[in-house]
C-alpha cells in the first residue's frame, strides 16, 4: 500500500480510501470496540463526575459485594460507549503501580471478537506479547471467554467473545442501579482513540499494528502538517478493515519549544491514551449540555471563525452559534466535520475527550490543526510547560 503523506493527498480521489480499508487484512475481523477501562485512584468519585459531567448511566459493578477481594470497578454506559472505572482494594498491586506512575488513565482497550481464542492466536503468531491467555469466565447467564495482548507502554487489548453470555456485562458483576442518572449528553459511539508514543516509536507501533492485527495506516501527517510557531508532532492514523476501530498514533516532532506530546509523556511517565474521540448526531447540544454541567473546553479564538466559510464552504449550521461554543470545523472530499477538545479531564495533563460529529467527512481535521495546538499552547503556558528546547 502506498505511503499516504498528508490528508489533501488522501482527499484526492475516494478510490484511495477505499483501497486502504480494503487492504487491511481480515485474519482478525473486529466486531467493535467493547469498553474502555481506566485504572483510577477513586473509581466511586470518578463515576459520580461521569455520570454528573458527561451523562453516563450506571450499568453494572462489581467490588467486594461481588466477591471481587482486589479491586472495584463500576462500569457506566451511553449508547454504545461502555467505561470501566477500577480502583484497588488493597496496597500495592499491579492497578497500584500503574496510577502511581500515570496517574488516572486508559489500562484497557477492550474489542469485541467472534472469537477470543482465534484473535489472541493470530495476534501472538504474528509477534503481540500475550498478555491475558484466552480464558472462560462463567455465572448463571452464561460464559464469556476472553484473551489480550500488550501495546504501547501499560495499555492492553483485551479481546472479549460474548455471543454465549446475556449478563449485564462480565461474570463477577452485578447490575448496578442508582436513584441519580443525569440525562444523557448526546453521545453516540466512540470515532476513534489515539495514543501517544515516545520519539521515534510511531512507525514501530503502526508496523505492530499493520503486521499482528491487520490494520491499514489510512492517513498520515508529518511535522510539515501539524504545527504551529513554536511546536509540532507526527501522526499516522491505523484502521481494522471495517473502519470500525481506529487508532491514530502520535510522536512528537523537533520545535522551539516542548510540545504537547512531550509533556503528556513526561507527566504520564511514558506512552499512553492521550485521547478519546466520542461521536454524537448534534454536537451543539452535546457541548452546550456538556457545559452546564461543568465540562471545561479548549479555547478557540473569534478570529477563527472570521473566513471560516471561505475555507470550508457551506455548512448547515449557524456560524454564530459554532462561534459561541468554540466548536471546530473542517472539510473533506466526502463532507464536513464538526469537533471540540476538552482540557484535562484528569489532574495530570494527559487525558481528555474529544466531541465529533461527522457530516460525511472521513478525516480527522487537519485544517483545525494549528488552531488546536496553539490552543494547547496557551493551556501549556499558563501550566507553565511550554518551555524552549535544545535544538
Amino acid at each position: 500500500m502506498a505511503e499516504l503523506r498528508s490528508l489533501k493527498e488522501l482527499e484526492s480521489s475516494k478510490y484511495e480510501l477505499k483501497k486502504v480499508f480494503s487492504d487491511a487484512e481480515d485474519f482478525l475481523p473486529l466486531l467493535g470496540t467493547d469498553y474502555i477501562e481506566l485504572y483510577v485512584g477513586n473509581a466511586k468519585q470518578s463515576a459520580h463526575y461521569f455520570k454528573t459531567a458527561f451523562g453516563f448511566q450506571s450499568h453494572a459493578y462489581a467490588g467486594l459485594e461481588t466477591g471481587v477481594k482486589d479491586r472495584v470497578s463500576y462500569v457506566l454506559k451511553q449508547e454504545k460507549v461502555t467505561l470501566v472505572l477500577t480502583s484497588p482494594l488493597q496496597k500495592d498491586g499491579p492497578i497500584n503501580t500503574h496510577i502511581n506512575i500515570h496517574g488516572d488513565g486508559v489500562k484497557v482497550i477492550a474489542l469485541w471478537v467472534d472469537n477470543a481464542t482465534k484473535s489472541y492466536e493470530e495476534t501472538t503468531k504474528r509477534g503481540a506479547e500475550a498478555f491475558m491467555e484466552p480464558t472462560v469466565e462463567e455465572d448463571e447467564y452464561g460464559k464469556i471467554v476472553r484473551s489480550g495482548i500488550r501495546t504501547y507502554g501499560d495499555v492492553v487489548h483485551i479481546f472479549i467473545e460474548r455471543k454465549n453470555y446475556k449478563g449485564p456485562f462480565l461474570p463477577g458483576f452485578k447490575k448496578w442501579t442508582s436513584h441519580y442518572s443525569p440525562d444523557p449528553v448526546g453521545i453516540k459511539f466512540i470515532d476513534h482513540i489515539v495514543g501517544n508514543v515516545g520519539w521515534g516509536e510511531m512507525n514501530k507501533w503502526c508496523k505492530f499494528y499493520a503486521e499482528t492485527m491487520g490494520f491499514a495506516q489510512i492517513i498520515s501527517f508529518t511535522d510539515n502538517d501539524i504545527s504551529t510557531t513554536y511546536t509540532a508532532l507526527m501522526s499516522k492514523v491505523m484502521s481494522n478493515g471495517n473502519g470500525r476501530v481506529k487508532f491514530p498514533i502520535n510522536e512528537p516532532a523537533e520545535g522551539m519549544k516542548k510540545s504537547q506530546i512531550e509533556e503528556y509523556l513526561d507527566f504520564y511517565g511514558g506512552p499512553g491514551v492521550q485521547h478519546i474521540a466520542v461521536a454524537t448526531d448534534n454536537i451543539i447540544s452535546t457541548v452546550s449540555a456538556l457545559k452546564q454541567r461543568g465540562v471545561e473546553f479548549l479555547y478557540v479564538p473569534e478570529t477563527y471563525y472570521d473566513d471560516i466559510l471561505e475555507r470550508v464552504g457551506e455548512i448547515e449550521e449557524d456560524v454564530e452559534t459554532l462561534k459561541q461554543h468554540g466548536i471546530l470545523i473542517d472539510r473533506d472530499e466526502e463532507g464536513y466535520l464538526l469537533q471540540l477538545f476538552t482540557k484535562p479531564i484528569v489532574d495530570r495533563p494527559t487525558l481528555f475527550i474529544e466531541i465529533i460529529q461527522r457530516k460525511g467527512a472521513k478525516s480527522f481535521g487537519v485544517g483545525n490543526f494549528k488552531s488546536l495546538f496553539e490552543a494547547i499552547e496557551r493551556e501549556q503556558e499558563s501550566r507553565g510547560t511550554l518551555n524552549s528546547v535544545s535544538l
